[in-house]
């Protein structure tokens, strides 16, 4: 059995293994894209055997979603009769469709494994609608936009492309340097192929400087006293700005992060999904129930529409312009931009929009080019809690990526740890009625009375609890003072039922720079 495409924006997680395949799932992934133990852009062990796709599948199929797998490597010629065995081994272990790159392998994939749907990689590098159409012609139901987009590209590229082709675009996790993922770096210096999934990360590396005359002499970069990171680009995080996606025709919404925590892979599909909700409450095509009021379409003005081409160009992509010819935000009066005054530096508003994609050109060919509008819409309103959901796992400084040109994404210059001000201290293995209510768990960090913790729930708002003064135990029922002991089984006086697998997370004493 597979799950036919969803109508309505789908919440894409990670999965590096089974047990994060069935968390994402818990925790309201509509689908989950995970690498096999060979030709996908994670190096092992994070990664799946044919029988985790198997259970991993029957347990997605069971629960309404959906189950994608990489192969989206670059394979060398010594490979390809490999990859042909192992898309055929794929093909029936019940997954839903493939991830694919390079053209070979999705011609392939159409021969050995037709009833699955190939998406193309974001490694393709799609950044335009004659490209996404090519795709679709050879088979592909689905792009994975460049990361480099911005939000008029997406309106540009869903307006001329066929509906029921999807357009998959990031909205959280770390961004690469090389943004489209094309990335010689770790090759070079560490002979570990980032386009085989074994990238050393060497962008995140600190750097100094040697002058040619004085080898073995190595000057640092200051930009702190620990040194310089010169290629360190910040995290993701689209959560409060879905709607602006979703309005632009994205279908999928994806989480990068297979090398992530179950921990990380929970909280982060929870929030995307709850935000969906809203944004379909919102936008009206659902009622609090999760009942259909409308059928989901997206707000893109296309060109058989009546009113495309009048009042096409908003706000955000006039600010593009005007900083990419050239001139500073500030210094660029947005009253100006919707009045008869000269365009800044006497560019056309087509060759403006066109050298923001290229500087090389020395002239451009004016055309009757049309950028995509949005119907406009109130802004989907998210409450505080969910927004804050994101400072709860470990991150680098966030930022909206590509998405709107007057804020894009930069590098964290001083340093490449995360942020972490929340961390798990353990994990409910059930949860019992009996003396008022008591949750036994497996800890993994402290936990002692009076202290505040959440429970990470699916579909809900964290359940905040103060760990009561008396009651905590053992495994072997034995009073203990506090929970001291990771990897140990204990439980707690707790009267509110909480699900099994459930994290248990409290606020850090004092945040710290640390890897999840």
């Amino acid at each position: 059995m597979r799950i036919p495409t969803r109508k309505k924006p789908e919440v894409l997680s990670p999965a590096g293994n089974l047990r994060g395949l069935k968390t994402a799932v818990d925790y309201g992934a509509d689908a989950v894209y995970c690498g096999g133990k060979a030709f996908g852009m994670r190096s092992a062990p994070k990664t799946l055997s044919l029988e985790d796709f198997e259970e991993g599948s029957r347990y997605a199929h069971e629960r309404g979603a959906r189950v994608y797998v990489t192969c989206n490597v670059l394979p060398r010629n010594n490979e390809i009769e490999a990859m042909r065995e192992y898309i055929g081994q794929l093909k029936d272990t019940g997954v839903d469709a493939l991830i694919v790159s390079d053209i070979g392998v999705m011609m392939m994939a159409r021969q050995v494994a037709p009833n699955l749907e190939l998406h193309v990689s974001t490694q393709a590098g799609v950044t335009n609608y004659q490209a996404a159409n090519a795709f679709y012609e050879l088979g592909a139901r689905r792009v994975v936009l460049a990361r480099e987009m911005d939000l008029q590209a997406v309106r540009d590229i869903r307006a001329n492309i066929p509906d029921d082709l999807d357009i998959e675009c990031f909205v959280h996790g770390a961004m690469c340097m090389a943004f489209s993922g094309r990335c010689l770096f770790s090759n070079y210096l560490t002979g570990r192929d980032g386009n085989h999934g074994e990238c050393a990360q060497p962008c995140r590396w600190k750097y100094s400087i040697v002058e040619e005359k004085r080898p073995g002499q190595y000057f640092p970069i200051e930009q702190t006293e620990n040194g310089a990171y010169l290629f360190n680009s910040q995290d993701m995080n689209m959560l409060g700005h879905l709607d602006d996606l979703i309005d632009s025709g994205a279908t999928s919404l994806k989480i990068e992060g297979r090398a992530k925590s179950a921990y990380y892979i929970a909280a982060m599909t929870n929030a995307y999904k709850t935000a969906v909700n809203e944004y379909m409450i919102q936008r009206g095509f659902e009622d609090a129930d999760g009942n259909i009021l409308l059928p989901f379409h997206d707000r893109v003005i296309r060109p058989s529409d009546p009113d495309y081409g009048q009042g096409t160009e908003d706000q955000v992509m006039r600010n593009a312009d005007a900083a990419f010819a050239g001139v500073a935000d500030e210094g660029y009066d947005r009253a100006v931009a919707t009045s008869d005054a000269p365009e800044p530096d006497g560019m056309s508003s087509h060759a403006r929009s066109t050298r923001r994609k290229s500087n090389t050109a020395v002239e451009q060919i004016e055309t009757d080019w049309k950028h995509a509008a949005v119907r406009p819409a109130p802004h989907v309103e998210l409450p505080e809690w969910l927004l804050e959901e994101t400072d709860k796992v470990a991150h680098r400084d966030y930022s909206t990526g590509f998405y709107y040109p007057e804020h894009k994404v930069t590098q964290n210059t001083d340093r490449s740890a995360y942020f972490r001000s929340w961390l798990v201290v353990g994990e409910v293995l059930s949860w019992s009625a009996d003396e008022g209510g008591r949750v036994t768990l497996m800890s993994r960090n402290k936990i002692e009375p009076g202290q505040q913790v959440e429970f990470l729930l699916p579909g809900e708002r964290p359940l905040a609890y103060i760990v009561p003064e008396d009651g905590l135990r053992d495994a072997d029922g034995t009073p203990v003072p506090a929970i001291n002991n990771p990897a140990h089984v204990f439980s707690m006086p707790c009267p509110h039922q909480v699900p099994i697998n459930a994290a248990i997370r409290s606020r850090t004493k004092k945040p710290t720079l640390k890897a999840e």
